[in-house]
């Protein structure tokens, strides 16, 4: 007998996929990738500059690196596309050192997406920041405080798990299937638990898996996630009577997710536990942020307006089912191109 539900599921996700070029641009489940302005000091006079940008930007928008006034002189050492991105290297002649120097990005605005900084300089130290549209610059210290790097690092990850739908859409699912509050808490921290553990031991190095089978995995997690939340709160399957399992299960799957996010970034030799523990910390006050606000929407929707019906439920596990679908099928896709 073929299951509905799972009928739907690959149904709705055909017709996705013949309106896949304007559809991506709306259930994107992360924002535009991020791009990396990387400059190595080699001399005291001389630095190569790596600048990588998706392929696919927002158009009419161009972000160009705003060096410093003493590296006026430059020369182009090359320029290639690797997998989505365009990897522009140049040969950068300064006047003086580049320490207490202003590094910047323009065009961050318009581009919908942060550009990740990295500095080498010859002193041995590595620099990392975010450059945001509020922040598009950046001065290299004498030397880095330890507070910068973390309050750095805190911003990104909580800006990556507010900006991750998918993982966002997953923790809402989890607050559905969950209504009683201590056993909410429960969930949400084996949750917090689960992808805590895969962070640190990707980011360490201990454990070492390739990011696209993750971000295709994650997609059918929370497709699993609406399948259960269809089959109604009377139902005793495994996922409702131990969810703090479940979420367990899956936090450790979406952790590798937020370390591929963090891998792009790299971390400072010197503050790596610090750097890493910020991090971690500022996914968990962005997923902190989101559940107040949803459980302080229900509260007011319940008090003022009207309880929302019980099939205001299947509406949304439908919903988040299509687009797992998609998103499941579209980063399968990649996947095979890769492998051709």
């Amino acid at each position: 007998m073929i299951n509905i539900r799972l009928f739907y599921y690959f149904l709705i996700t055909s017709v996705l996929t013949l309106i896949t070029p304007y559809f991506i641009r709306i259930t994107n489940a992360h924002p535009l990738a991020p791009s990396l302005l990387e400059i190595t000091e080699v001399t005291p006079r001389y630095a190569e500059i790596k600048w990588k940008t998706p392929i696919n930007t927002v158009p009419g928008n161009e972000m160009l690196p705003q060096l410093p006034p003493q590296c006026a002189h430059t020369r182009e050492l090359g320029i290639k596309t690797i997998g989505t991105a365009l990897v522009r290297r140049l040969g950068m002649y300064c006047d003086s050192p580049l320490v207490e120097s202003t590094i910047g990005v323009s065009g961050i605005g318009d581009s919908k997406a942060n550009v990740i900084l990295r500095i080498f300089l010859l002193d041995g130290r590595k620099l990392n920041t975010v450059l945001t549209a509020d922040n598009s610059s950046f001065v290299i210290p004498e030397r880095e405080s330890s507070l910068y790097a973390a309050w750095s690092y805190l911003k990104l990850g909580f800006e990556h798990i507010l900006g991750g739908v998918d993982h966002l859409l997953f923790i809402l699912g989890l607050m559905l299937i969950v209504s009683d509050g201590r056993q909410l808490l429960f969930t949400i921290t084996a949750f917090t638990i689960g992808h805590s553990i895969t962070l640190s031991l990707a980011v360490l190095g201990f454990v070492n898996i390739p990011q696209a089978p993750v971000e295709a995995l994650i997609a059918f997690s929370i497709l699993i996630l609406a399948i259960e939340l269809t089959r109604g709160r009377t139902s005793q399957t495994l996922m409702r009577r131990f969810p703090w399992a479940m979420a367990l299960g899956f936090g450790l799957l979406h952790g590798l997710g937020f370390a591929g996010a963090l891998s792009e970034v790299g971390l400072p030799d010197n503050e790596i536990p610090l750097s890493l523990l910020f991090f971690n910390i500022g996914i968990e006050v962005g997923q902190l942020l989101f559940i107040s606000v949803i459980l302080a929407l229900r509260a007011l929707i319940n008090l003022f307006i009207f309880p929302l019906p019980v099939r205001s439920v299947l509406l949304f596990s439908y919903i988040v089912g299509s687009l797992s679908a998609f998103w499941f099928f579209e980063r399968m896709s990649r996947i095979f191109e890769n492998i051709k």
